[in-house]
């Protein structure tokens, strides 16, 4: 198994390499618009009205934006140097530096350059699933709480193990690896991904969703909700995504739809990514 540094060092890399992509990523139809536009849902549901805001494994700056646009003042914070450059540019061109008070390289194992309850509420949009090391988990989810205000708000995301599962099925050149029993033991009991495919995805981590909500309540965060963020149609997106522009009225049902049925146990498993919303106590 990969060393917690070397695994950091193989997701810095990884995010190197993918760039501009990673900005795109979520507004593209068949991957990440969904997941986008649930989780701002999300946020402009539990979110104060107004308040600081650290986004942790914010990478080019999507959410930065949007809630920048919306009047928070942001933190912005990332462990690649490439795609806080990306950040600077994007957040340059929408016109609100003014609202982003800070961009800073940081591990969210180490959020030593903030003080406790500096945040109203802190994003952490991606770090957790490449945390395969219990112990990364637990030091980045106290830090979390620990710059967290009390009642702070917490949004999380996070990927089930079948997530990892699906994309090894669906990517031709990494099928090999189910072939390994110990490569697929490791990953539905421990939830640790690796991938030796160069550029590739790897050091994941996937939870089982039963789990999620005593993890965080060990430290400190009490549940408010925890969905699936592409809803029922993970796999899907495209046709829902295609409805905003033919039938924007018919879009707005399907989407009400699938933010009403996200929370349903039954598709938890099955998602691509999960959002866990805590509040500190």
């Amino acid at each position: 198994m990969l060393t917690a540094v070397m695994g950091k060092e193989s997701v810095r890399a990884y995010y190197a390499h993918f760039g501009e992509r990673e900005w795109l990523r979520l507004t593209s139809p068949d991957d990440g618009a969904i997941e986008f536009a649930i989780t701002c849902h999300m946020l402009s549901i539990y979110l104060p009205p107004a308040g600081r805001i650290l986004d942790i494994g914010g990478g080019p700056g999507r959410y930065t934006i949007w809630l920048a646009e919306r009047g928070y003042r942001v933190v912005l914070a990332d462990l690649s140097p490439e795609l806080l450059e990306i950040a600077r540019a994007r957040i340059a061109e929408a016109g609100i530096a003014h609202q982003v008070k800070a961009i800073v390289e940081a591990d969210a194992c180490d959020l030593g350059a903030w003080a406790d309850g500096s945040f109203d509420a802190v994003l952490s949009l991606g770090p957790f699933y490449h945390l395969p090391d219990a112990v990364d988990r637990t030091r980045a989810t106290k830090e979390l709480v620990r710059v967290l205000r009390p009642g702070g708000l917490a949004f999380i995301a996070l990927m089930p193990r079948y997530a990892f599962l699906r994309r090894t099925i669906a990517i031709p050149d990494e099928r090999r690896h189910l072939a390994q029993a110990e490569w697929v033991a490791q990953l539905l009991d421990e939830g640790v991904f690796e991938n030796d495919v160069p550029g590739r995805f790897t050091h994941g981590y996937g939870v089982r969703p039963e789990e999620v909500a005593p993890f965080f309540a060990q430290h400190g965060l009490s549940l408010s909700t925890l969905l699936a963020l592409e809803g029922i149609v993970s796999g899907a997106q495209r046709a829902v995504v295609e409805l905003a522009a033919s039938d924007p009225t018919l879009y707005q049902t399907v989407f009400d739809i699938l933010v009403r049925t996200a929370s349903d146990p039954s598709i938890l498993g099955a998602c691509t990514h999960l959002l866990y919303v805590g509040r500190k106590g």
